[in-house]
């Protein structure tokens, strides 16, 4: 089953963002596919950077980003590793740098901002 917004949902979210021009542009998507997020993501994927070809298997492009950022988060090379290695020395400001630095920049690559002061 695919994660579907409902039309109330869609309408209080545009009433709340309706200063945020790229917020519309992605809940009028939403409206268009009937509130389905991965029909949506891939439709405003597409409009930004052209229709690719990723061809693993049957996967979405919403659910092949998750599953990278998935990785990045939580796999033992990514932020995960960085969170384990600062509780076993909670005193290093470090490694707690490393593990804002990681955050801000999975997030970056993903196209989601982060500024590190309030991370």
């Amino acid at each position: 089953m695919n994660p579907q917004l409902t039309p109330v949902e869609i309408q209080e979210l545009q009433q709340l963002l309706a200063n945020d021009t790229p917020a519309q542009q992605a809940l009028t998507t939403l409206q268009h596919h009937n509130g389905n997020l991965e029909t949506s993501f891939d439709a405003l994927w597409q409009e930004k950077v052209g229709k690719t070809d990723y061809s693993q298997g049957k996967k979405s492009i919403l659910q092949l980003t998750l599953d990278e950022i998935r990785a990045e988060i939580c796999g033992d090379d990514g932020l995960r590793g960085k969170i384990k290695e600062y509780t076993n020395n909670p005193g290093s400001a470090s490694l707690f740098n490393s593990i804002i630095g990681s955050l801000v920049a999975v997030a970056a690559v993903h196209g989601i901002p982060i500024d590190g002061a309030p991370a």
